[in-house]
């Protein structure tokens, strides 16, 4: 044997012994971080996971609220983020000069903003009656904000150190994040017991606007928004992925502080949040102060899982959306939910199809047929608890279309069917995935939030760490 080959070989065998003990290490890692995990529920139904992370002075919180815009009916879309803005509001004691006298003026604005609705409603409003009544309701919309201390629950979040102090709401879930120094664990507790147990949506018409805002600025005039709502719309008949998580708009007008206050009486309940607490505490700790202040919430029936199914598609569906804009096109494939046993083989599919600069689409739309000038995929489209979409996307390159851009994308997709992936392309992607996931595990809030999502999701907090064993097994 020659040197030069036994010293190769040599170098092989090292490589692979350092393969090997990586993956060993990692699985003791993940065995050693499983087992630190704790879980208590209290009576009320409220689930607590904590793991115990002391090498900085810090915590991250996650409240995962079992709630997105699937659970929302007709007459009422964007209610669930619409309830995540006014979270922020305060309750009874935060937020207010005088609780008494401003729930009197908020009773009252109630009442006056139905009689403006019932009229509007009527086949010949009466526009006088109207005048009167509107300027009735901005008097006492000035009367009671004058109550309102502004922002006081976000100010007093950051003034004790909160720098992670946020909240977003997609189809599947509510969540809202607080990162703290280890110190202030008793101030959060009795800060967001508070906020889920004496909430007042106070603001709320100014704060109904400001979604209203949004739904204009991020998808009424973005050509993109327009695309995706009409492309969900036509992919999904009859289940609530159909509609965006910002709500149309005519339901925006119309959705009231009662129905934001019968909204979250039904999805807040205790058994429907689950908190996920990672970093320097100790979870004994956690389970006392959480007996004495979140325990006081009234305990109320976990809400009912969507009813509906989607129905099986009979044929291609297609929308066109035509806005001043270079040519797109959004191409989805119905998969199932991320509890499948093909759910891992369909991420990395996705992700060697169409995710990333190395992607077959990016390769051969972008770089050797330069068609487009972006391709790629979505995997879990729009959301993850339900049966959803891989969709494929393409922004054709100037004096290229659409047409061009599909059959490119149907060549690659038939390909895969055909001839599979490479195994370089596999390893590829676990790798990637691995490492990102492992990237997501050093964050406390990224694990926070890792816990939170598989216990509510897949249905149960632990398999948030086999996620690596499922990746390596595909």
């Amino acid at each position: 044997m020659s040197l030069k080959r036994s010293s190769f070989l040599k170098l092989v065998i090292f490589l692979a012994v350092i393969a090997i003990f990586n993956i060993l290490l990692l699985a003791q890692t993940f065995d050693a971080m499983k087992s630190q995990v704790k879980v208590h529920t209290l009576k009320n139904g409220m689930k607590f996971i904590v793991l115990e992370r002391h090498e900085a002075p810090v915590v991250s919180f996650h409240v995962y609220a079992d709630v997105g815009s699937a659970n929302e009916s007709y007459g009422i879309t964007g209610i669930s983020h619409l309830l995540e803005h006014m979270a922020f509001k305060g309750t009874k004691v935060v937020g207010t000069k005088n609780y008494e006298a401003e729930a009197k003026a908020l009773d009252e604005l109630d009442a006056v903003y139905e009689e403006i609705k019932g009229e509007k409603a009527k086949a010949k409003p009466d526009q006088e009656k109207l005048k009167v009544l509107q300027e009735k309701f901005s008097a006492l919309e000035k009367e009671a904000k004058e109550y309102v201390v502004t922002d006081e629950f976000v100010d007093m979040m950051m003034k004790e150190g909160d720098r992670g102090v946020n909240a977003y709401t997609n189809n599947d879930a509510t969540q809202y994040i607080d990162s703290l120094p280890s110190n202030r664990l008793e101030f959060w507790m009795a800060m967001t017991s508070d906020r889920f147990l004496n909430p007042v949506f106070r603001e709320f018409f100014k704060e109904r606007d400001v979604v209203m805002e949004e739904r204009r600025l991020g998808l009424e005039t973005q050509p993109i928004g327009k695309l995706v709502e009409d492309f969900l719309a036509t992919a999904f008949k009859a289940h609530p992925y159909h509609h965006d998580v910002i709500g149309h708009m005519s339901d925006l007008q119309s959705i009231t502080r009662k129905d934001v206050e019968e909204y979250f009486k039904k999805f807040y309940g205790p058994s429907n949040l689950t908190v996920g607490i990672v970093g320097d505490v100790k979870a004994d700790d956690i389970f006392r102060m959480a007996e004495v202040y979140f325990d006081r919430i009234p305990s109320s029936p976990k809400p009912e899982p969507v009813r509906t199914e989607e129905p099986e598609q009979w044929g291609e569906r297609r929308a066109i959306v035509e806005a001043l804009s270079q040519p797109i096109i959004v191409v989805g494939y119905h998969r199932p939910d991320f509890r499948h046993k093909d759910s891992a083989p369909l991420e990395a599919l996705a992700n060697i199809i169409g995710q990333g600069r190395s992607s077959k689409l990016y390769q051969v739309l972008v770089k050797e047929k330069k068609v487009a000038v972006d391709a790629g995929c979505f995997n879990g489209f729009p959301g993850e608890k339900f049966p959803n979409l891989i969709a494929f996307y393409a922004v054709s390159a100037r004096g290229h279309t659409s047409a061009e851009c599909l059959g490119l994308i149907d060549e690659e997709i038939e390909k895969v069917k055909k001839e599979s992936v490479t195994p370089e392309e596999l390893t590829k992607f676990k790798r990637s995935t691995v490492k990102n996931l492992l990237d997501q595990m050093k964050s406390n809030s990224s694990m926070a939030a890792l816990l939170t999502g598989a216990d509510v999701v897949l249905g149960d907090w632990k398999l948030a760490f086999d996620q690596v064993e499922e990746i390596k097994a595909i």
